[in-house]
């Protein structure tokens, strides 16, 4: 059978192929300077002086840059004890998060009794529930329990998996693994927190991160609720203490941006680390579930 010659052109075919790939290189190249753009202006002007922060057009590097600022960070409040009771709650919480999460959704997924879906409807539509509408009678409920000005409205209440998106994400990827497993296990001599404990959880390690990084940022950058509850200064979060520095008498923006800078690190290097399992989990969490 004779062939064609080829003449070493690309073909029309070829080159809306590489025509596509271009537009899309050049629209995700514009999409990512669009969205680095503010971060990269926040660090730009944590090394300003207090009169070029907001001077036009924009200097985005600064000629002499004042490291200073970092410094007056912890001079100006004890950003330090902010930082530590950062760790505290959002350790407190996080982790009440991933276990209370674990085992409501291990209840709805992969145990059999009666008004299971019922349950499962009624948890699903409080999704849909804007949690300011919450917001008073949690107040109320918390000055009753003598709980304003502790860390407990911060953390006790994600003991009870309270965000209801995190158990359906648990919920969608535990129905993905295969029940037969379980009834391995049990043929085995394997109660329910044994399955739970040696079979199940291993398995959910991606999704288990994914709802960690999503609690940790949360609670990380949580400013309304330590607003509402923290009063004395000892018990500020960080959130708290970036505000702080900005008050209505007295404009410190270049320590507001350096403060802000100090609060991504941590983020940024959770994520730096976590990224594989928190991709893998939403791509499982996404095609897994039944």
């Amino acid at each position: 059978m004779m062939t064609a010659p080829t003449t070493g052109r690309p073909s029309s075919r070829q080159l809306s192929r590489i025509a596509g790939l271009v537009i899309l290189q050049i629209v995700m190249t514009a999409c990512l300077i669009t969205f680095l753009a503010p971060t990269f202006w926040m660090i730009s002007s944590s090394l300003k002086a207090s009169t070029e922060v907001f001077q036009h057009p924009i200097v985005w590097i600064p000629a002499s840059p004042q490291w200073s600022n970092y410094a007056k960070v912890f001079q100006t409040l004890p950003f330090a004890k902010f930082a530590w009771n950062t760790l505290v709650v959002v350790a407190l919480a996080v982790f009440g998060t991933v276990v209370s999460t674990a085992l409501v959704a291990y209840g709805l997924a992969r145990v059999e009794f009666p008004g299971r879906r019922i349950l499962f409807a009624l948890m699903v539509a409080t999704i849909m529930l804007p949690d300011i509408v919450t917001l008073i009678p949690r107040f109320i409920m918390f000055r009753t329990f003598r709980w304003i000005d502790t860390f407990a409205p911060l953390t006790v209440p994600f003991w009870f998996a309270l965000t209801t998106l995190y158990v359906f994400l648990m919920y969608q990827f535990m129905r993905g693994i295969p029940k037969e497993l379980d009834e391995a296990a049990t043929i085995d001599g394997a109660n329910r927190w044994q399955i739970l404990w040696h079979v199940i959880l291993p398995l959910c390690k991606p999704v288990i991160a994914t709802i960690a990084v999503f609690a940790l940022i949360q609670h990380y950058n949580e400013f309304l609720t330590p607003l509402i509850y923290l009063n004395r200064l000892d018990n500020w979060t960080l959130a708290l203490g970036v505000r702080a520095l900005n008050d209505s008498n007295v404009a410190n923006w270049e320590l507001v941006f350096a403060a802000s800078t100090l609060m991504l690190i941590p983020v940024l290097l959770l994520f730096i680390v976590a990224q594989r399992y928190f991709v893998q989990g939403i791509a499982l969490t996404g095609f897994g579930g039944r």
